[in-house]
């Protein structure tokens, strides 16, 4: 089963409400300027944004035997991300509060049972991962159970902490296993400071998305990095830093220096920013 890229992580059936402003924390009743459904979570997003780029990617994830585990099951197979599945009790859900200015709310209706250790599938898993280019390992309970899996696999492990603060013990283990850390600014007054305390623990580098001001990366060597972003129209936000750090890691696959590779990220990122999915080659099937 030969492929490019291991993805460990969520994939989700998603409520997209889009509101001119966050509610206030006070009963009333507010009009929605749109909504629709579609296909979400971390690792979906980085998975289809990875094959519309030319690469195979395996997904490991967890889905129910539900109507949005089919869905999720349906699109993903569409635009050709191959699957390793293992069964849950609920596939992940989300209701997401949003505004144009990309705020969110996000709240979870449903959310897969923690899986147990399967030693087959544990080492099915693992010589997977030893036939990867790179393992990426999203926030998920299960991918923080395979973090030492992927670890003796010996090939690169990419990871995205999202909002990390610094201090947050469940992001550990994704940390000290990486080679490659991502995150965003949310959680981050000093993005600069954090990235350099996430390389103290072995990375090669490591990026910071920063919205509409683009990203920031440091290498091991001490130098920063900077990229803006394309501008675009935005109709949503849900899944740029995916697509983003797919564009980078396409572009590191492919030979580039980290610059470049930043730059491709951030043309990456700005063409699902307009699209009301996590990319736009789910436009015409969802």
């Amino acid at each position: 089963m030969a492929h490019d890229v291991l993805i460990a992580g969520p994939a989700s059936w998603n409520r997209i409400v889009l509101l001119d402003r966050l509610p206030d924390p006070v009963p009333h009743t507010t009009v929605a300027a749109g909504s629709w459904e579609t296909v979400g979570g971390t690792s979906a997003g980085k998975a289809i944004g990875l094959t519309a780029l030319g690469r195979d990617v395996l997904l490991s994830v967890q889905l129910g035997a539900d109507a949005e585990g089919d869905r999720v099951r349906s699109l993903l197979d569409a635009v050709g991300v191959r699957l390793l599945v293992a069964s849950t009790t609920a596939t992940e859900q989300h209701l997401n509060l949003m505004t144009s200015r990309g705020e969110r709310v996000s709240i979870y209706l449903a959310h897969p049972s923690e899986q147990a250790e399967d030693p087959p599938r544990d080492r099915r898993i693992g010589e997977l991962m030893a036939e990867s280019s790179v393992v990426v390992l999203d926030l998920s309970a299960e991918s923080r159970r395979l973090a030492r899996t992927a670890v003796a696999a010996g090939c690169p492990i990419w990871t995205d902490l999202h909002d990390y603060d610094g201090r947050a013990e469940f992001h550990r283990p994704f940390l000290e296993a990486a080679d490659v850390v991502f995150m965003n600014a949310d959680g981050t007054s000093d993005p600069v400071d954090l990235l350099g305390r996430c390389l103290r623990h072995g990375a090669s580098f490591a990026v910071c998305t920063l919205g509409a001001e683009g990203a920031i990366a440091l290498d091991r060597s001490g130098r920063t990095h900077r990229v803006a972003a394309v501008p675009v129209p935005v109709v949503d936000t849900n899944g740029a830093g995916d697509a983003f750090l797919s564009g980078v890691l396409d572009a590191h696959l492919s030979g580039a220096e980290l610059p470049e590779a930043l730059a491709a990220g951030a043309e990456h990122a700005a063409s699902v920013l307009a699209s009301r999915h996590l990319h736009p080659a789910l436009d015409a099937l969802v």
